[in-house]
C-alpha cells in the first residue's frame, strides 16, 4: 500500500490525475523531489503528457494532503516544513505513536506479525542496495502498518499526515545515516509485538520517536533543487 496521504483523507482525484498524484507523492517521500521544489502546471503536464487541467487537479489533491503548498500568484511547491513545524510534528508523534503501539500489541495476530516482518525485510533490502529514499519511505510504511493493526481509524488518518510531513522534515534536516528508522528499533518493536507485551511496545516506540527527533539537524539551509523533468527523466 502507498504510505502517503492520497489514500483516503479526502475525495480522490479521477483517473490520470490520481496516477500522477501517486507518482509525484512517491518521488517526494523517497526524497527524489526535495522540499521547496516548484511544481508548475505546465511542467507537470509536459512531464506526464497531460493537460494543464489534469495537472492542476493532481497538484490540488497533493495540496489537500499537505505534501504540496499552492501560493497565490506563485504556483505550487513541494511543502517545506519550518524548524518549528519539525519540532511540532515529532512531538505529536511522540504523543500518539506509543499509544498506538500499545494498542497494536493488544490486537496483534500472527498474520499481522508477518506483515510487519515483510516491511522490515523490504526496508533492509533497500538499505543494502543504497536506496535511502525508498528505505525511509518503507520505514514510514512500517509505522502506518502498526497503526492499521491497532485498528484506530482516526489515529491512523492523523499518522498518515504526520509520517508524510516527517519525510519532508528528514529530507531537509537529516544529519546522519541512522536518522532513518534504525533496524534495531523496528526489530525491538517486532519482538515486543511477538510477546504481545503492551508496555514494552509503548516504551520502545516512545524511545524510537525521541531518537528520530534528536537525529535531526534543525537549522535552515538553502539547496539547489532538481526540476520535476530531471527527476522523472531518470526514472
Amino acid at each position: 500500500m502507498n504510505p502517503g496521504v492520497i489514500n483516503g483523507t479526502y475525495s480522490l482525484p479521477p483517473g490520470r490525475a490520481l496516477e500522477i498524484c501517486h507518482q509525484i507523492e512517491g518521488a517526494i517521500l523517497r526524497h527524489r523531489i526535495r522540499p521547496g521544489t516548484k511544481l508548475s502546471e505546465d511542467e507537470v503536464g509536459d512531464t506526464f503528457g497531460v493537460s494543464r487541467t489534469v495537472a492542476r487537479t493532481a497538484l490540488q489533491a497533493l495540496a489537500h494532503g499537505g505534501l504540496v503548498t499552492i501560493e497565490r500568484n506563485r504556483g505550487a511547491f513541494v511543502s517545506r516544513p519550518t524548524i518549528r513545524e519539525a519540532h511540532e510534528v515529532f512531538e505529536a508523534r511522540t504523543l500518539i505513536e506509543p499509544r498506538i503501539a500499545r494498542m497494536a500489541a493488544k490486537a496483534m495476530t500472527d498474520e499481522a506479525l508477518g506483515r510487519l516482518q515483510r516491511h522490515i525485510d523490504a526496508e533492509h533490502d533497500a538499505f543494502a542496495k543504497g536506496e535511502m529514499g525508498l528505505a525511509l519511505s518503507l520505514s514510514g510504511a512500517f509505522h502506518l502498518a502498526i497503526a492499521e493493526i491497532a485498528d484506530q481509524k482516526v489515529l491512523t488518518q492523523i499518522l498518515h499526515s504526520l509520517v508524510s510531513r516527517s519525510s519532508l522534515i528528514i529530507a531537509l534536516y537529516w544529519k546522519r545515516p541512522d536518522t532513518a528508522c534504525e533496524s534495531h528499533s523496528h526489530h525491538a518493536l517486532l519482538d515486543a509485538f511477538l510477546r504481545r507485551d503492551q508496555s514494552a511496545a509503548e516504551e520502545i516506540m516512545n524511545s524510537h520517536i525521541v531518537d528520530l527527533h534528536s537525529g535531526l539537524d534543525l537549522i535552515d539551509r538553502d539547496e539547489n533543487e532538481p526540476s520535476l523533468a530531471d527527476v522523472f527523466a531518470t526514472s
